[in-house]
């Protein structure tokens, strides 16, 4: 009989001979073992696993609710704060704005608290320049009968698009165009000043010496009412001009707008030549805004960066942020005549300019320079409404079963 068995368990394939042997056995060591496997292919049958034959399953049925489950979040406390900056002097203080306005403030990443809103709502300026300058039609349709008017110009801004700041760009005294005065420059700020009782943001023409003498010259002339002068860079630190317009914005009370592209540690790097003249309270800074589809996610990513950095304790980034939205026309979609399944450029140029905003709203931007009238409304309307704390629609709790 043994023979029999032996001969039996031979006939038997190799896995049932090792499943016999491994019998009872919940360990197994190998020693001295070699395996040569030019293909291992492994087979593991799905759904009949342990289910012996015969076995009737249970039907499956749709639960009829959902399982009610609360939510507390957790809200994240930094140490750092974005500082305040008060930009528009009234009679009281020195100047003659009729209102003014405060950027910064933040204790908080934007809108990601609702116990923590920005103490401040975002404020919008509405662009002007002191000579006609080439614009796509859809923007040009809507000023031109004041482009060469710039106080007829501001004061269209703030009575007709409800602009809560002007900015005025001094373009004409660019070198290389109409190498206008500081003089010039001067009385046409006083000119603005005079039209309207908002905020002022004063914008040069981009050259580092031309700007150093406009800037003095508009400081001096505006003493007091505490304008935003727009730019300074590193280049006028290495153009020794740096020194100069700080030491006139602080003189004669004003606020300084610190311009870097897109870095960083170029911005850390301006506003400690900067802190060597005046106070921090003094200081906005400008990180660059491009347009959508040409970097926007960029932008983005480098003022989240930087308002992060801010509120975790960097304090030579803790300073309001601004953005020039009007850059978004510098992309040929948001004003050339395309292709009719594209939309209308009278639609989506605007919109451009929007995105632009809200984009930038979300990455914690105080201050917007725009110019469309639609897009000012809508960046307007949104931000007052992400600035009113509150629930959320009842609906959206229940957004598994929600129809739509």
């Amino acid at each position: 009989m043994g023979e029999k068995k032996r001969e039996k368990q031979a006939d038997q394939p190799i896995t049932l001979k090792l499943l016999s042997l491994l019998s009872g056995v919940e360990r197994v060591e190998l020693e001295n073992v070699e395996l040569e496997i030019s293909e291992l292919e492994l087979f593991i049958p799905m759904g009949s696993i342990g289910v012996p034959a015969g076995t009737i399953l249970p039907e499956h049925r749709r639960p009829a609710s959902l399982i009610k489950e609360g939510f507390t979040p957790v809200w994240e406390k930094y140490p750092g704060r974005i500082r305040e900056v008060t930009l528009g002097a009234t009679k009281g203080n020195g100047g003659s704005r009729g209102s003014t306005v405060i950027v910064g403030g933040s204790t908080a990443p934007a809108f990601s608290s609702p116990d923590r809103l920005p103490p401040h709502s975002p404020v919008l300026a509405l662009d002007v320049f002191d000579m006609k300058v080439p614009l796509p039609k859809t923007l040009k349709a809507n000023v031109a009968e004041v482009m060469e008017d710039p106080a007829a110009w501001a004061r269209m801004n703030v009575e007709r698009f409800g602009a809560e700041m002007v900015t005025v760009h001094l373009m004409s005294t660019d070198p290389l165009i109409a190498d206008r005065s500081p003089r010039q420059a001067a009385k046409t700020v006083e000119e603005v000043l005079q039209a309207v009782d908002v905020p002022l943001i004063i914008g040069g023409c981009g050259h580092p010496k031309k700007d150093a003498e406009v800037f003095s010259h508009v400081a001096e002339m505006a003493s007091g009412e505490r304008l935003l002068l727009n730019s300074v860079t590193l280049d006028m630190a290495e153009a020794k001009t740096l020194e100069g317009i700080a030491r006139a914005a602080k003189d004669n009370g004003h606020a300084l707008l610190a311009f870097t592209g897109l870095d960083l540690n170029s911005a850390k790097e301006l506003n400690r030549r900067l802190y060597e003249y005046l106070p921090p309270e003094d200081i906005i800074i400008d990180l660059t805004t491009v347009a959508l589809g040409y970097g926007l996610e960029y932008s983005f990513t480098i003022h989240e960066r930087a308002r992060l950095a801010a509120l975790m304790g960097d304090a030579e980034l803790q300073h309001p942020t601004i953005s020039a939205s009007t850059n978004a026309w510098a992309a040929r979609e948001a004003w050339l005549d395309m292709d009719p399944k594209y939309g209308p450029r009278e639609i989506r140029g605007p919109l451009w300019e929007t995105l632009n905003g809200l984009t930038l709203l979300l990455a914690g931007v105080d201050l917007f320079m725009m110019m469309h009238p639609a897009a000012v409304n809508t960046v307007r309307s949104v931000a007052a409404r992400l600035m009113q704390p509150g629930t959320v629609p009842e609906p959206a709790h229940d957004w598994v079963a929600m129809g739509v």
